[in-house]
């Protein structure tokens, strides 16, 4: 149940950087990427702080509709191995010094179908991953596991 990869994107649709750790700040997102909020902007919508995704979803979806995209294309924040992301919505987890909380299911798009170039929808149905916020900030690294409270 661990982090096995971060990746920020500093624009809409731009290049996605994978990075061996981030600064998770509460109530703004993760330090570099472009849903990170500065200070005095508009608050958003719950969710939208932080996405992950399983390395198991991903594996499923070249075993069984034969697509293989990198962790870094799925262009979630956070990918993991080990852990139920679906499990977590409504609840509280810990990642390293960070504290999130699931808000919804990240269900894939046509806009991440457009970046990819593949029909990634009907795979990731129901396992796109996880929309999170950051209830209490600190540093996530790869290797750190992922503790539901």
């Amino acid at each position: 149940m661990s982090i096995i990869s971060i990746h920020v994107t500093e624009r809409p649709g731009g290049p996605v950087k994978s990075l061996p750790h981030v600064r998770a700040v509460a109530g703004r997102g993760l330090e570099g990427d472009r849903n990170f909020v500065e200070p005095g902007a508009e608050k958003r919508k719950p969710g939208r702080e932080v996405t992950l995704i399983e390395a198991e979803a991903i594996d499923a979806l070249e075993r069984d509709y034969g697509i293989r995209i990198a962790p870094a294309d799925a262009r979630r924040n956070l990918v993991t191995r080990g852990v139920a992301l679906n499990h977590l919505v409504g609840r509280e987890f810990r990642i390293g010094e960070a504290v999130l909380v699931g808000r919804r299911l990240c269900e894939p798009c046509g806009h991440l179908e457009n970046l990819t170039g593949f029909k990634l929808r009907p795979g990731l149905i129901h396992r796109g991953g996880l929309r999170a916020d950051i209830l209490e900030g600190g540093l996530i690294q790869v290797g750190q596991s992922l503790e539901a409270r």
